[in-house]
């Protein structure tokens, strides 16, 4: 199976993440999900993958979360998976998705526990 890291190049962590991969041999299939964007179904899929909810993977700084109310304890999941879709800078990153799973990869080091 192949590994797909969802990335911002302008972000160091997650340019990070990429070469840490291909230090370990991988190839990973690179994503650059603020140009693709995200689908419902996509992000449902991740969380249902991974070791966090929707709550875990939003990002807050750099991002209209806290303008949108997204930070609020009672905000539901169709309210951040809406959210989410609209402004994918909502998501934060690296996400990478490998044969063991799917990680929030920070520290960096999380990316090599789904390979």
């Amino acid at each position: 199976m192949s590994v797909t890291v969802y990335h911002n190049p302008k972000c160091s962590t997650s340019t990070k993440v990429v070469a840490l991969l291909r230090e370990a041999g991988h190839d990973p299939k690179v994503v650059e999900y603020l140009k693709t964007g995200w689908t419902r179904e996509q992000l449902q899929d991740l969380t249902a993958r991974s070791d966090t909810d929707l709550k875990g993977l939003l990002r807050k700084m750099g991002t209209p979360a806290e303008e949108l109310g997204l930070l609020e304890a009672d905000v539901s999941d169709d309210a951040l998976l809406s959210a989410m879709v609209e402004h994918p800078i909502l998501v934060n990153r690296p996400i990478v998705d490998g044969p063991k799973g799917v990680v929030l990869a920070r520290p960096i080091e999380k990316a090599l526990t789904v390979v």
